[in-house]
């Protein structure tokens, strides 16, 4: 059986192409609902950030979603991080 381990989020890749939005919208909900320890909403909206500039309308829906339990600050550290990770990859 395959497994797609991704260590960390910002490796994610699979067969040494990119993540794709579905992998990056599930690394979206993991952060928001803690599934790897406490819940991370900043990393939660850059992941869906991220989703959505790559196609995944409910990735659009989620940020949104999460977005009003966010203070600005967070929201801009969130948006940096996407665009840090994204001039990375």
């Amino acid at each position: 059986m395959a497994r797609l381990d991704l260590g960390t989020p910002d490796l994610a890749a699979m067969g040494g192409q990119p993540a794709g939005p579905d992998i990056l919208l599930q690394m979206g909900l993991d952060c928001a609902c803690g599934r790897h320890g406490v819940a991370d909403l900043v990393a939660a909206h850059k992941w869906f950030n991220i989703a959505a500039m790559k196609g995944s309308s409910d990735a659009v829906r989620y940020r949104k979603e999460i977005s009003v339990e966010m203070s600005r600050a967070d929201i801009a550290d969130a948006q940096r991080a996407a665009r840090e990770w994204l001039a990375l990859h």
